[in-house]
């Protein structure tokens, strides 16, 4: 269990620095696309590197995910979870440190960088539905792209492409959280209106993660033979 959580804790760490990185320094200039293909790039690398010791969730909503498709054990999702903060915050506060010391220039601070709503942005409704539905897309990729009829090895590929996706069409809207690790992270830096707006970058993507692994389970069910021999749907 030690290494798992080990694991879990270093993928996070690994995505948070992707998305911490290029939204304070590469984000003012390269714009939008290039948080989304750190968030996809650094997930896609870490499912490789150590996603045959843990699963490779590096997100409590995709434990949560996981658990309603009966792929994970409810008793190590709460584990799994705290192991995710962590090592979100850790990333972030590396990176928190990095700004301190960064000479003057173009960047963006923690508060631009956090998931929020209201204020000059989208209200919570349009946030929460974003944020449910392609939380729910992104699990139900992970589900059947580890399903044991889908190609070998390719899995990690499908799911850091559908990462970037996700971002590009979420990012104006809710900042692109799919993930409360990530949100934690930056919130705990950005303080104020990211710590106020944090407890719907936990319900929404939760929601959506559990709708994901249930739809997901429904799609990936074994057909059972009926008495005649037929294979019943």
């Amino acid at each position: 269990m030690k290494r798992e959580l080990g694991a879990e804790f270093i993928g996070t760490f690994a995505l948070v620095t992707a998305v911490c990185g290029a939204a304070l320094f590469s984000a003012p200039s390269a714009g939008l696309i290039a948080v989304a293909f750190a968030a996809g790039l650094s997930v896609l690398a870490m499912a490789y590197a150590v996603g045959s010791i843990s699963g490779g969730h590096f997100n409590p909503a995709v434990t949560a995910g996981l658990v309603v498709a009966g792929r994970f054990d409810a008793g190590k999702a709460v584990s799994y979870m705290i192991a995710q903060v962590l090592g979100g915050i850790a990333a972030a506060a590396v990176f928190y440190c990095i700004l301190s010391g960064a000479p003057a220039g173009k960047w963006n601070n923690f508060i631009a960088i956090s998931n929020t709503f209201g204020g000059t942005g989208f209200p919570l409704l349009p946030v929460a539905l974003i944020e449910i539905v392609i939380t729910a897309l992104f699990v139900l990729v992970i589900v059947s792209v580890t399903s044991p009829r889908a190609p070998a090895g390719f899995a990690p590929i499908a799911i850091g492409l559908a990462l970037v996706l996700f971002h590009l069409v979420a990012i104006p809207v809710s900042n692109a959280s799919l993930n409360p690790a990530r949100s934690t992270a930056t919130a705990v830096f950005g303080g104020g209106v990211a710590l106020q707006s944090l407890w719907l970058f936990w319900v929404a993507p939760i929601i959506g993660g559990l709708i994901g692994g249930w739809v997901a389970k429904w799609l990936q069910a074994e057909s059972r033979p009926t008495s005649s021999g037929r294979k019943r749907k």
